[in-house]
């Protein structure tokens, strides 16, 4: 089917776009989850093309409403921006003279729009039959056997997208402060940190244990670095009970979160009812 101007509208493209707009909410928490620990990084600028430290970090000056990009570095489109703001903050250099938008478009922007991408496909594939098994056609891909990944690499629908989340993360969050968006993100922020860490540690262990649930993940990333931190062998042998419940009680947790993370911890078998039995209401 054309439109009036005679050409094929893209409706994987325009459906892609309806994703990507349902999302935009994850988008923006991504976004400010990103933005956490931006702040404490020195701040650099670029002087008749030597990259410099200021002395300052980049919070300092966005504190104080004092520029964070320089007129040497930076992508133009982002240019015009409030000095301290996070578009601003994007435009800066790190101490590679690398722009912080290149980096938030590497590790924001493309997977957020890659997973969007797939979401999209596998929608359409639900949806809309008719138009999937044509588009499959086109792109020579078996129905029977078909890599959604694989058909958004081989349709280049990412592209286009990728200018669209820029987009909406800019309308959303470009004129508003450094620091308020780090604020925002921070909870989210925590969450990442302790998947990441809940993964590094499962990897070490076999088989994986089940995963913790989303309200258990700030103390789970707690507990994770009491262990690293105290020093203790993994997996936990029970004789290192009391260390290990010593070590989760100075980062802070309390009796029923320590009970919610034994289990995604890396003891040896026993150690759990060991630390439960020591427990105030043990």
């Amino acid at each position: 089917m054309f439109d009036g101007s005679g050409f094929e509208p893209d409706w994987f493209g325009l459906l892609g776009r309806e994703v990507l707009r349902e999302r935009r909410a994850a988008l923006i928490a991504e976004a400010c989850a990103w933005s956490v620990g931006l702040s404490d990084r020195p701040h650099h600028l670029r002087l008749r093309g030597r990259l410099v430290a200021t002395g300052s970090t980049i919070g300092d000056r966005a504190a104080t409403g004092q520029a964070l990009s320089g007129e040497e570095d930076g992508r133009l489109e982002l240019g015009d921006a409030r000095p301290g703001s996070f578009q601003d903050a994007l435009n800066a250099v790190d101490a590679d003279g690398t722009v912080f938008a290149d980096r938030f478009d590497r590790e924001v922007i493309e997977p957020f729009v890659q997973e969007t991408c797939v979401l999209a496909a596998d929608r359409a594939r639900r949806t809309r039959p008719g138009q999937w098994g044509e588009l499959l056609d086109d792109l020579g891909e078996d129905p029977a056997d078909v890599d959604l990944a694989g058909v958004v690499r081989v349709g280049e629908w990412e592209e286009p997208l990728r200018t669209e989340a820029e987009l909406l993360v800019l309308a959303a969050l470009g004129r508003t402060p450094l620091l308020e968006v780090e604020s925002e993100g921070l909870p989210l922020s925590l969450v990442r940190a302790a998947e990441a860490t809940a993964r590094a540690a499962a990897a070490e262990r076999a088989p994986a244990g089940p995963q913790p649930d989303e309200g258990l993940a700030g103390a789970l990333f707690l507990a994770l670095a009491a262990v690293r931190e105290a020093g203790l062998p993994t997996p936990v042998p029970p004789a290192e009970a009391g260390r290990l419940l010593t070590a989760l009680g100075e980062q802070g947790l309390e009796p029923d979160e320590v009970t919610g993370v034994l289990r995604h911890l890396p003891l040896a078998p026993g150690t759990a009812d060991r630390v439960a039995a020591l427990l105030p209401d043990g």
